[in-house]
């Protein structure tokens, strides 16, 4: 962050001037996460108790009377759901484990798994993201329980961020644990970011989509995933 900041007043812009100018714009800097490379090195239980600390600073700035019975234990909420909940997919240990089976049935075909409900949050407001991800690969010779799918997603979704890179690591970690180039993707979402303050639009939704091997190469393929999409549940 310093180096960016250094070469911008270089060139003459003020930082915080190019933050607010890039507003609710969805840069993202790579499909990895941004962290830290110390980033594991403080264990869950002083990580909240740093948290709550400084969202009881916050809460204080916002006026907020923190001796008031409902109040009094937001902080050390908050700090437990930033850890162990919404954002437990920045840590590899909570990474789930990809069992894979034999395909013993010999099926070819397209598996689709549709309608995976998951969270997020947006890393330049954070605040919510909710919405459904919709899978299919094609096996190699393995397939994969279909509950791991979830995780996957689910694992990915609890931390910061921007839903062109989630939609992206899906896709590759898929690649990765099922050992197969033939997978797509696709992200529908709402961004509260964008429902609640902004342009507060609560009725448009945002798609994103992956598609590797198959997919990306034969346009039938991934048409039939497509009209697996629109079938009734």
């Amino acid at each position: 962050m310093k180096q960016k900041e250094t070469l911008l007043n270089s060139a003459g812009i003020d930082l915080n001037q190019a933050i607010e100018e890039l507003g609710d714009e969805h840069i993202a800097s790579s499909h990895e996460t941004p962290l830290r490379e110390d980033a594991f090195e403080m264990d869950d239980e002083l990580k909240m108790e740093l948290i709550e600390k400084h969202f009881k600073e916050i809460m204080h700035v916002l006026g907020l009377d923190l001796t008031d019975d409902s109040l009094k234990g937001t902080p050390k909420r908050v700090a437990k759901m930033f850890v162990k909940e919404v954002f437990s997919g920045l840590d590899p240990k909570n990474k789930p484990e990809a069992k894979l089976f034999e395909n013993k049935y010999r099926y070819n075909e397209m598996l689709v798994e549709k309608n995976i409900t998951f969270y997020s949050h947006c890393e330049h407001h954070f605040v919510p993201i909710s919405g459904k991800a919709h899978v299919a690969y094609v096996s190699n010779g393995h397939v994969i329980g279909l509950s791991k799918i979830n995780r996957i997603v689910q694992y990915f979704a609890k931390r910061p961020q921007v839903q062109e890179r989630l939609t992206v690591q899906i896709g590759n970690e898929l690649r990765t644990a099922l050992g197969t180039e033939d997978v797509a993707v696709i992200l529908d979402a709402d961004h509260m970011c964008v429902s609640s303050r902004g342009v507060k639009d609560n009725s448009s939704s945002t798609v994103t989509s992956f598609y590797s091997g198959l997919f990306e190469k034969n346009p039938q393929r991934r048409n039939e995933f497509l009209k697996y999409l629109e079938l009734s549940r």
